[in-house]
């Protein structure tokens, strides 16, 4: 009988190839393999020889989800992105097992990480759940409510599907990688005003009033805006200033080019630059910490009011709720539209402010130095970014979104099409 990882191997360049007999064969064969030795059947060698079992497959699959997640870091990737793209591209399921491959790879790591490593795996749940490696995958199986069979086709998918994943921009040192050259706004201050943003943003979450959730929107973002001036004003006199850096936001199915658009208004008008990889799943963001850590909370937000609105719009259109995916684009398209004009009105406003305050002379120039820092840094690591253009086929659903987002009297029109900055 040939050895675990003489199984797994085949299993998964198999799975990577394109003859699916071939691939089910080399499956099934994994699956015999690591079937449980019966009492004289080992041939003599006994259940600790070199002939696959069940405790030695699993250890093996292990082994190796760990050292292919551990590739990937290097590569651009993090623990979040993977997570994300295991869970799109396989399922659910199979997302949740590469999370135990994420937690193991953390506990393998030699030394201390970046805390912002540690809070990807804590919002992922990732932790090391076994006490073994040999029965692993077993335990998975079982808290997955799932069958050893099933559970190991999920493992060798994930297997295949890691090895075939390229580089991405590399927007953060890995551990290990060397020291970070981006942090984050951890001061009492940035603390305070954070949460005061996200106590706005809750309660336009939760209103059932459009106006109000628009102008808890707006307030949210004049603070945020009054933020990053007060900190590119500081940062520009510090010995060590803050550099710019990047994060991903997924921009899954349905209406992924919608959720991008969304992405790139709250970006543009926080002073980041977006591009949106729809092959991947996600749009990266670069900007300053402080503007980064703005676009998340305030796209997260506005990605609820806009499910909530076109739920509503629906309801409202003619012919009552019945859906089409024509309609549901053309409303969230029309929504981020509006929706980033009133968050550039309310950072344009901050800057008037600003300037009368600090002086026109003084914040310019630093203004001006942190958005060309952005663009250069957007040069060097999308240095092939293309332009995709978004249509709208619904001018109900187009109408009904610019109402949405418009019921504070904002003012102004929007194009039908937006192009987004992207890779195809």
């Amino acid at each position: 009988m040939p050895d675990a990882d003489a199984l797994i191997t085949a299993a998964v360049a198999a799975v990577r190839g394109t003859d699916v007999r071939d691939a089910e064969r080399k499956l099934d064969r994994l699956v015999v393999g690591s079937a449980p030795v019966r009492a004289g059947d080992d041939g003599g060698r006994g259940a600790t020889g070199d002939a696959a079992g069940p405790a030695a497959v699993d250890a093996a699959l292990l082994r190796r989800l760990v050292a292919a997640v551990h590739r990937l870091w290097p590569r651009g990737w993090q623990p979040a992105d993977v997570a994300r793209i295991v869970a799109r591209r396989l399922g659910a399921r199979p997302g949740r097992l590469v999370v135990d491959a994420l937690a193991a790879d953390r506990a393998a790591q030699p030394g201390p990480v970046p805390r912002w490593w540690d809070d990807q795996l804590t919002d992922l749940d990732a932790r090391v759940r076994w006490d073994d490696d040999a029965g692993w995958l077993g335990g998975w199986a079982t808290r997955e409510g799932t069958d050893r069979i099933a559970a190991l086709r999920d493992a060798v998918e994930v297997l295949a599907l890691l090895a075939g994943l390229p580089p991405v921009a590399v927007l953060r040192p890995p551990p290990g990688g060397g020291a970070a050259t981006v942090t984050g706004p951890h001061g009492p201050s940035d603390s305070r005003v954070l949460d005061r943003v996200r106590a706005l943003l809750a309660k336009a979450e939760s209103t059932t009033f459009p106006a109000e959730a628009e102008a808890f929107t707006g307030k949210a973002q004049e603070l945020i805006a009054r933020h990053s001036l007060e900190r590119a004003l500081v940062e520009s006199a510090a010995a060590h200033p803050d550099q710019p850096g990047g994060v991903r936001i997924s921009t899954d199915a349905p209406y992924a080019g919608a959720k991008a658009l969304l992405v790139q208004e709250v970006a543009a008008a926080n002073r980041c630059e977006s591009v949106w990889s729809d092959d991947l799943g996600f749009a990266t963001v670069l900007g300053f910490p402080a503007d980064l850590e703005a676009v998340e909370l305030l796209h997260t937000s506005l990605l609820v009011q806009a499910t909530a609105a076109m739920l509503r719009g629906r309801r409202e259109r003619r012919g009552g709720g019945r859906r089409t995916r024509a309609y549901d684009e053309a409303f969230l398209h029309a929504f981020a539209s509006r929706i980033g004009e009133r968050l550039r009105a309310a950072t344009e406003s901050a800057d008037r402010q600003a300037a009368q305050d600090a002086g026109a002379d003084r914040l310019l120039p630093v203004l001006a130095a942190r958005s060309g820092a952005v663009r250069e840094r957007m040069d060097t690591l999308f240095p092939g970014v293309t332009r995709t253009r978004l249509t709208v086929r619904d001018a109900e659903g187009w109408q009904s979104g610019t109402s949405a987002a418009d019921r504070a009297s904002l003012a102004g029109s929007a194009p039908p099409s937006r192009p987004l900055p992207g890779r195809r």
